[in-house]
């Protein structure tokens, strides 16, 4: 076997031990065999046990399975022998494990045709559902009608709940004792609140659930969640009172328009003590312990719809449709469907969540134990499969699925162990019971020989090996260990407080047997050495230029280093121009690391960013393109210039800003060249074919230059002093303006100013011809 050897790396000093290292491994319990100095090497992959001689003493049991029972799936459920209906295959299984070691087997399931139904429909009754129950009065015969196309075997029970009767759930004030809707004027009249009532066992006798209906009336409480989840416990577990039969299908329809309370709820009322899941109803079958015992759990509802088989539909208003999804995740087999306010769709309703729970099969587990692992693949209607999935959907009532169950065993329990648990789908009765026992012993323990001649009368030998007496020691037995026991172990002790042979080997008459590996040699004294235990480079032990011993790397000539990594070597270093690392790095383990920055490539020589790069470059271009240069002159230009791709062009693009622009002087001219290095190590040299000239500018035309450039600047500078002064009157003649404005007189009024003329009136009377007259003079 190739790669890492398991079986023999496990260390196994028993047959045992063997077999829980990896379900591969097989025992060798031949008597003769392997070194003398091994222990682990009778633990191993089977084809090499037998490839070393062992054929016919192997040790190497492994898981099995059988079928204990096994009935043919029925194909119709009504009929006169309802129990003899099965609807899982098969029904027992006994499983031999060995760990490790994976077994399986096939689960067929079918829901068979025209299987008996029962039907119990629980009935929030608080007051919110009053005009609900005026619409189901007639419910069971039109839901017999519906379901009798269903099934042929149909019975159907009624009970209803509203909420614990005590503070602060429901009104406790002796005034609301006998009616709780005193004082309410929409309803003034109302039962008394309770909280779970059994009014109809499962029966075939519809108009009685008609009569049973029309006798109730609705109650009321105080808040706003409803006491549900206890009527919910209590129609599970009261099998007897319910009459929930075997062999039918078992639906639970729970009507309501509100939140349910969930365990803890009932601290709020001094209920302390949790649900203990047992039925509690009492001779007027009304739920006894509701002002006792705390509203049940999740969990517990779950179990207990479980382990009946129910299934349970939540028929709530659309307002509550989330939350009651969400507990559907939470209570397995449960289905939610939207109720309408008056629930005038509930027929509707059961008959889509009936046809839905009968469209899917869904496997449960019970009692696994937990060094059990199981795993599914469910092969559905489609014909694939689905590994991890344990559930199929989309079923027709008559279809078969099934499922591939593989089991392993994780661990070995205690000697005569054995484990049970059960495989169901959810909902059913049909159950398939799996047996475990374990396979950990070796059949060869069982012909164990005390005292055996083969261990020197001083053990008793099992499995080609000597388990020694007290006192004695050795391979054999051979050793006594008496009263010098210690010092025997001390000898086998590198130092003192280390373990035996460096836990490498066994100490055998005060000598170490090392253990052998399949890495390597193990030796040493003390078994303290190895030939593998090196330091790696790339996997490779002591990088392959050395010798590993003792954990040491022994290194070959020009190597030095923990892993002998580093070459001594400096030839890889020297650049084409004869210098170490272009001078430019060092030479370090015969290779270069680049100091400046900016460099790299094998010899540092690649460096765009470093003085002299365009003066090298220049030597290529000269040599390459001209045959001329210092290079030239040496004839070295292929060799130093043997990375140079040298294209010319006519005009220069200098976009690229990974390129580095490079110019020398040639003749009163410029040569100008870009330099960029490619990715595969090369250079890319992109030169003008001509050098750039320019000619010198002409002094007539410096002087015209010289002096259209006074004038405009005088130009400039007399715009500007005309746009100052500007600037300048405008701002006075808007103060003046300013000014004016506030004057506190008009033109036409001046202060100072008098008139020349006055004007007096004087009043006299005088008599004239003994006439009177009144008069002004002037």
């Amino acid at each position: 076997v190739e790669g890492l050897n398991l079986c023999t790396s496990g260390s196994a000093t028993s047959c045992e031990e063997c077999l829980l290292i990896h379900p591969k491994c097989a025992w060798c319990s031949k008597e003769e065999f392997g070194s003398t100095k091994s222990i682990t090497s009778r633990c191993d992959f089977l084809q090499n046990l037998i490839a070393n001689g062992c054929a016919g003493a192997i040790e190497n049991p492994s898981s099995s399975i059988s079928v204990v029972k096994n009935v043919p799936l029925s194909s119709k459920g009504s009929g006169q022998t309802h129990l003899d209906v099965t609807q899982i295959t098969p029904q027992k299984v006994a499983l031999n494990l060995r760990p490790g070691d994976q077994t399986s087997f096939r689960v067929q399931v079918r829901q068979v045709e025209d299987y008996p139904v029962d039907l119990y429909y629980l009935m929030d009754l608080s007051l919110s559902m009053n005009d609900d129950l005026d619409n189901i009065r007639n419910l069971g015969t039109k839901l017999a009608e519906e379901m009798r196309k269903l099934t042929s075997n149909f019975r159907l029970g009624f009970g209803s709940f509203v909420d614990k009767n005590i503070s602060p759930f429901s009104y406790t004030a002796p005034r609301y004792q006998n009616n709780p809707c005193i004082g309410y004027k929409l309803f003034p009249s109302c039962v008394p609140s309770f909280g779970f009532r059994h009014l109809l066992s499962l029966t075939d006798k519809v108009d009685r659930f008609n009569e049973e209906v029309q006798k109730q009336k609705v109650s009321r409480n105080r808040d706003a969640p409803e006491g549900g989840f206890d009527a919910i416990l209590q129609a599970a577990v009261c099998k007897e009172k319910i009459g929930w039969r075997k062999e039918a299908s078992h639906l639970l329809v729970f009507t309501t328009d509100d939140v349910p309370h969930i365990a803890l709820d009932g601290k709020l009322g001094g209920l302390v003590q949790p649900h203990d899941g047992q039925c509690h109803l009492n001779e007027a079958n009304e739920y006894g312990a509701s002002s006792q015992l705390d509203y049940p759990s999740l969990a517990l509802l779950g179990e207990k719809l479980a382990e009946n088989n129910i299934h349970l539909i939540f028929a709530v208003t659309k307002s509550h449709y989330v939350l009651y999804k969400n507990f559907t995740a939470l209570i397995p087999g449960t289905t939610v469907e939207i109720l309408h306010k008056d629930s005038k769709n509930i027929i509707e309703l059961i008959v889509k969540a009936y046809n839905s729970i009968r469209s899917k099969v869904e496997l449960t587990v019970w009692d696994s134990p937990e060094d059990i692992g199981l795993t599914f693949t469910a092969t559905c209607q489609d014909g694939l499969s689905y590994p991890g999935l344990r559930k199929c959907g989309d079923l027709k009532i008559g279809d078969t699925v099934s499922f591939e169950v593989a089991v392993e065993a994780r661990s070995c329990p205690t000697e005569d162990t054995s484990h049970a648990f059960t495989i169901k789908p959810a909902g059913f009765r049909d159950t398939l019971e799996v047996a475990v026992t374990y396979n950990c012993l070796c059949g060869c323990t069982g012909r164990a020989a005390p005292a055996s001649g083969k261990c020197s009368g001083n053990g008793t030998y099992a499995c080609g090996l000597c388990e020694c007496d007290a006192g004695y020691l050795g391979a054999r037995c051979e050793c006594e260990e008496g009263a010098s026991g210690d010092m025997h172990h001390a000898m086998c002790r590198e130092a003192e407080g280390k373990p035996l042979c460096s836990g490498r080997g066994e100490c055998s008459c005060n000598q170490c047997l090392c253990y052998e590996s399949e890495f390597g040699n193990i030796y040493g004294p003390f078994c303290e050495c190895d030939d593998f235990s090196c330091a790696r480079y790339k996997g490779i032990l002591c990088s392959g230029h050395g010798e590993c011993h003792c954990g040491e790397c022994k290194c070959h000539a020009g190597y030095i280093g923990d892993n002998c990594n580093c070459s001594t070597e400096t030839d890889g270093c020297v650049s084409s121009d004869g210098q170490m690392c272009s001078g430019r790095g060092t030479c370090v383990c015969g290779k270069c690391q680049c100091t400046e920055p900016g460099a790299f490539g094998e010899t540092c020589e690649k460096c765009p960013t470093c003085p002299g790069v365009c003066s090298t470059k220049r030597d290529c271009i000269e040599c390459k393109l001209f045959n001329s240069g210092r290079l030239a002159d040496n004839q070295t230009c292929q060799k130093h210039c043997k990375d140079e791709i040298i294209t010319t062009v006519d005009v220069l693009e200098t976009d690229d800003p990974s390129a580095i622009l490079c110019a020398y002087p040639v003749n009163n001219c410029v040569m100008k060249f870009t330099y960029l290095e490619l990715a595969s190590g090369k250079s890319n040299l992109t030169v003008l074919k001509e050098p750039a000239c320019s000619s010198a500018p002409s002094a007539v035309t410096i002087v015209l230059a010289v002096i259209g450039s006074v004038v405009l600047i005088g130009i400039i500078l007399l715009g500007l002093w005309k746009l100052l002064v500007t600037i300048h009157d405008r701002r006075e003649f808007d103060r003046f303006q300013s000014e004016r404005s506030r004057a506190r007189y008009e033109m036409a009024s001046n202060p100072l100013y008098r008139k020349p003329i006055s004007t007096h009136n004087i009043e006299f009377t005088f008599n004239k011809l003994n006439k009177s007259y009144n008069g002004t003079v002037d």
